[in-house]
């Protein structure tokens, strides 16, 4: 039978050689369809007054917990989610899912589709989550999909660095996945990881002591949310292939 691109041959696994090095597992290229679809229908459909209902309705607004829990509307059940729906503008989706294509295909290739949805879910919940214990009671609005791609990010750091430090795009989710101590100490994921939360907290930095720029503040402590989630917790989804094998 066969599994997002692995075959399984009696006891072990074989990748398919015909398949395309850049071919995306079908759940990816639909949530890459959806957000795009969400996005068109926000700049072409809605007027500006229903675009505003949505955002108000969909976005993370991490006020919305601060005040009695009699005062809370069901807003509060779904936007920990649907706000990983939303974006910015154009850049803001472009820049998402180029670097969702880059580390998302193979932790989709490695964990499935069901379990890929579960992640999203709960990485985007985790991402707020620390957004939130740092900006509590805030009425400020959160959107994209930025905390589940550094979520996946994180997972990936977990398996697709090869021991010579290479990435190979069509094979990376055949790799043993990474203890933490193996992965704090093997060179690649430290020098990715490190470049990953330098740059972010530049960001934070500068929005701190500097000026936001009109599009608006970039939410940093979200992402850092999203990549530790993603790193520590990536085991609970992973049913490593490269363990699965029996000589």
């Amino acid at each position: 039978m066969s599994n997002d691109g692995i075959e399984v041959q009696g006891d072990g696994f074989e990748a398919r050689k015909r398949e395309p090095a850049f071919n995306l597992p079908g759940s990816l290229v639909f949530v890459l369809g959806l957000l795009t679809l969400v996005h068109l229908v926000r700049t072409y459909v809605l007027s500006p007054s229903a675009d505003e209902y949505v955002l108000l309705e969909f976005a993370f607004i991490p006020g919305r917990y601060a005040v009695p829990f009699s005062e809370w509307d069901l807003s509060w059940l779904w936007s920990p989610v649907t706000y990983s729906l939303l974006h910015g503008g154009w850049e803001h989706l472009i820049f998402n899912a180029f670097w969702m294509v880059a580390f998302g295909a193979p932790v989709v290739r490695r964990i499935g589709t069901v379990r890929f949805f579960l992640f999203w879910c709960l990485s985007a919940i985790a991402a707020v989550a620390f957004h939130t214990a740092l900006h509590w009671g805030a009425m400020i609005l959160v959107v994209g999909a930025s905390g589940v791609v550094s979520g996946l990010m994180g997972a990936a750091a977990r398996f697709v660095f090869s021991p010579s430090g290479r990435v190979s795009r069509q094979f990376a989710h055949l790799n043993r996945r990474l203890t933490i101590p193996e992965a704090l100490s093997n060179r690649s994921v430290l020098v990715f990881s490190g470049i990953w939360f330098l740059t972010n907290f530049l960001i934070g930095f500068g929005q701190i002591f500097g000026s936001v720029a009109a599009g608006g503040a970039v939410a940093w402590e979200a992402h850092i949310g999203g990549f530790l989630f993603g790193f520590l917790f990536f085991p609970i989804f992973d049913v490593s292939v490269a363990e699965s094998r029996r000589d």
